[in-house]
């Protein structure tokens, strides 16, 4: 999900069977083909059967005298009607665009577009061939896709995210501003409930009202129901990780409730290996009772190292990676990292990049940045760009400078913030790799280390001018297409509306002419043949004066 590798889920995938070849997937049966065949000319035969019954219901529904009076209705308007109607649909228009910005700029979505897909839809039979029984051939096609396409996600976890309640509510307590956005707040509620939740949760009452608790929106909401989760049961684990998380005020507060997470998440966790191998239900939860237990320390060595116990942060750490190694995909190695460089134990934190600084495994700003860093401090306090255009480069400065070159371009807009030209804020729950708040979150933390080093931020600054080159933000927000709709709509509505009522008389004329366009030849055709019928009781001589004056009448027209 959000997380590179989905908190903990892709981890649990290992164990799945494993993926088809890419590319070669069952072939479809007859009943398959026939379905798809059926959804895709459905519309159609749905639209050639009105238009038959519209033309079989044409003469009980009188459709040609009803265009006709309606065509009188019309040129009876006057243009005061064309004005009011012209102005009502930009008011309209206008109304529906201004909700729209709002609502993007507020959810970064198309409302309309979010209905259409959410609502209309289905109503629509699209989600028709999405829909399957779980465990046949086609559920576990799309799970394995999905499976694949996981480590391709674009949009991770932040590892040294800050806590809710004890630093987030600090700075609206101070500023009266919220610190994150809907969208990085709605990809935590997800990873939350794929991280605490499982389909086991009904078995035991406090799991279940905690599983209501993760999908609620409002905070107070999800306090009351981890509350309420403890009344149930005392160590309901989940329950003390959300108050820790949103309740506490301050790191102490957030500490304490972890510990007695900690103790609840070691009994269950226990009780959930003992009955691992009864079903796979018993699977499930000891998946979900083993993220809940990594979580927990995780976040235990965190307010250690926010605490300044920072070697017993360290412990904790070099023991979740040992006890865990598969869920070493969390990233847990980052919050090493910058434990590490806090004790300046730089030959621990070189051990720490030979590991995980590898071709296969992915890449971010804090690795990158980080071995930069332990190449720059070899030579950054003797560092000198005049003497260094006189003599050249030395080996340790060419290996200090091909390092911050191979940092900045995976992420060009870290030395920004490093340098100070570009403010610091609040790190997201949510960073995008190689973007704007991957730099963010990672100057937050590292800024101090690299101030600690003695030239380390020349040498930055001086290598990374010599490369610069403009890059763009990324990523761009673009505006829905409704938006751009909309506003075409409201603008165009509006234009006509003012024509109308500058120029009444010419406007008047225009639109009677359009619609009488709209009516269409067929229905003017259909009525002077009617009316030529009428005529047959007429002479000849009347007849050619009746058809001459009908004639110069559609002309006139």
């Amino acid at each position: 999900m959000a997380d590179g590798d989905g908190l903990g889920e892709a981890a649990t995938a290992a164990a799945s069977s494993p993926a088809p070849a890419p590319g070669l997937s069952p072939p479809l049966g007859w009943r398959e083909r026939l379905r798809a065949g059926l959804a895709g000319t459905g519309a159609s035969l749905w639209f050639v059967a009105g238009l038959g019954l519209l033309y079989a219901l044409r003469v009980p529904l009188r459709l040609c005298e009803n265009l006709a009076a309606v065509t009188v209705f019309l040129n009876s308007l006057t243009p005061k009607f064309y004005v009011a109607l012209t102005g009502t649909s930009s008011l309209i228009s206008g109304l529906i665009f201004i909700f729209e910005w709002w609502y993007f700029h507020k959810h970064g979505t198309s409302f309309i577009e979010q209905v259409s897909v959410s609502h209309l839809r289905p109503l629509m039979g699209g989600t028709e061939g999405s829909i399957s029984e779980p465990g046949s051939p086609s559920s576990s096609r799309e799970s394995e896709t999905s499976r694949q396409n996981l480590s391709e996600c674009k949009v991770w976890r932040n590892p040294l995210n800050l806590f809710r309640g004890a630093e987030y509510r600090r700075y609206t307590w101070v500023t009266g501003k919220e610190p994150l956005t809907y969208y990085d707040m709605n990809l935590s509620a997800q990873d939350h409930q794929t991280f605490f939740t499982c389909d086991t949760d009904f078995l035991r009452p406090s799991d279940t009202v905690m599983q209501k608790a993760w999908r609620e929106r409002n905070p107070p909401a999800r306090i009351k129901a981890a509350y309420q989760a403890l009344e149930l049961n005392n160590d309901c684990a989940t329950a003390y990780v959300l108050l820790a998380e949103e309740e506490a005020t301050t790191i102490v507060d957030a500490e304490r409730l972890f510990k007695q997470a900690l103790k609840a998440g070691e009994t269950i966790y226990r009780r959930s290996q003992q009955c691992q191998h009864q079903s796979p239900q018993h699977e499930a939860q000891l998946r979900r009772d083993t993220n809940v237990l990594v979580y927990i320390k995780r976040r235990l060595a965190m307010c250690a190292r926010k605490l300044g116990r920072i070697r017993e942060a360290v412990k904790i750490m070099r023991d979740l990676m040992k006890e865990f190694p598969p869920l070493t995909m969390l990233n847990i190695h980052e919050n090493l990292l910058e434990s590490l460089l806090e004790l300046q134990a730089y030959a621990d934190v070189q051990a720490v990049l030979a590991k995980y600084d590898d071709i296969s495994l992915p890449k971010s700003a804090a690795i990158c940045y980080t071995a930069a860093l332990l190449k720059t401090r070899t030579v950054s306090d003797k560092f000198s760009p005049e003497t260094a255009s006189r003599r050249g480069l030395s080996t340790a400065e060419i290996n200090a400078v091909e390092a911050i070159h191979r940092a900045v371009e995976f992420n060009p807009h870290v030395p920004k913030y490093l340098l100070e030209m570009k403010s610091l804020i609040l790190p997201p729950e949510h960073i995008l790799k190689r973007g704007d708040s991957e730099a963010i979150a990672y100057a937050f933390f590292h800024l101090q280390h690299w101030k600690r080093i003695e030239g380390a931020l020349n040498l930055l600054q001086c290598t990374w001018e010599g490369t610069f080159h403009h890059v763009s933000v990324y990523p761009k927000k673009e505006l829905p297409f409704f938006i751009h709709f909309t506003a075409g709509l409201c603008s165009s509505t509006a234009m006509i509306a003012l024509l109308t009522h500058q120029f009444p008389e010419i406007m008047g004329v225009f639109a009677k002419a359009n619609t009488m366009e709209k009516v269409g030849w067929e229905s003017r055709a259909g009525s002077t043949i009617h009316d030529l019928d009428d005529t047959k009781k007429l002479s000849l001589s009347e007849r050619a004066c009746f058809i001459g004056k009908r004639a110069l009448h559609v002309t006139n027209i």
